[in-house]
């Protein structure tokens, strides 16, 4: 059991470093392109002191609170947050890569205080945004609490209390895209949940056209 959480551990610390790669790799192409429409603190937050000062202090604090969590369980209750941790935390990880690749160059940071969108944004409805509006953050929240099981460290509490601040962030970014797309947002979101899949939406509409058309 040891060595299968060591080795669970070390793929998911891996998969951790290089999916934080792309990402910052993202940010700063995104920082040396020109910026539009903003909602919030944007305009003076969201530039790279803002961006250094954070990041000191989010790493920082990470690497403090990196401490086991004096937690005893059972062998049975030890494998079952194993596989359940498993089970979010790459799945997680997965579904923000996904997001970032599919955004592309439209990708860019944001805070709960301010967002905003480059000169030639369009709005993305492909990939996994044509399930959910917000898959990077839904994904990252499911990462931290899969780490959470997984790693049992302080640092991913702190993280998974942390990134339930991401449905504010949302909140702030869904501001600037509706003023920004106007009537393609609305009827984006009429059609795309924001968190949750609507699995049998298409399959109750279809029945629905396929019942008025029988009679």
């Amino acid at each position: 059991m040891n060595n299968l959480s060591r080795w669970v551990g070390l793929v998911g610390a891996s998969a951790a470093i290089g999916s934080l790669a792309i990402i910052l790799f993202g940010l700063w192409r995104g920082a040396r392109r020109p910026k539009g429409r903003s909602t919030g603190m944007a305009q003076w937050m969201l530039r790279w002191p803002f961006y250094l000062i954070i990041g000191l202090l989010f790493f920082g604090t990470c690497f403090l609170l990196w401490r086991p969590i004096p937690l005893s369980v059972t062998p049975l209750v030890d494998l079952l947050m194993l596989v359940l941790g498993a089970l979010l935390y790459f799945p997680g990880l997965a579904l923000v890569l996904w997001g970032r690749l599919t955004l592309g160059k439209m990708y860019d940071v944001s805070s709960s205080l301010g967002a905003h969108l480059y000169v030639d944004h369009q709005l993305i409805k492909h990939g996994p945004f044509a399930f959910v509006r917000h898959p990077m953050y839904l994904g990252i929240m499911m990462a931290s609490f899969g780490g959470l099981l997984l790693y049992r460290m302080w640092t991913l509490l702190f993280l998974s209390i942390v990134f339930l601040g991401l449905i504010l962030r949302a909140k702030r970014e869904e501001q600037v895209l509706a003023a920004e797309f106007g009537e393609q947002w609305e009827t984006y979101c009429q059609q795309v949940p924001a968190w949750f899949p609507r699995i049998w939406r298409e399959d109750r509409k279809t029945t629905a056209e396929i019942s008025g058309k029988e009679t």
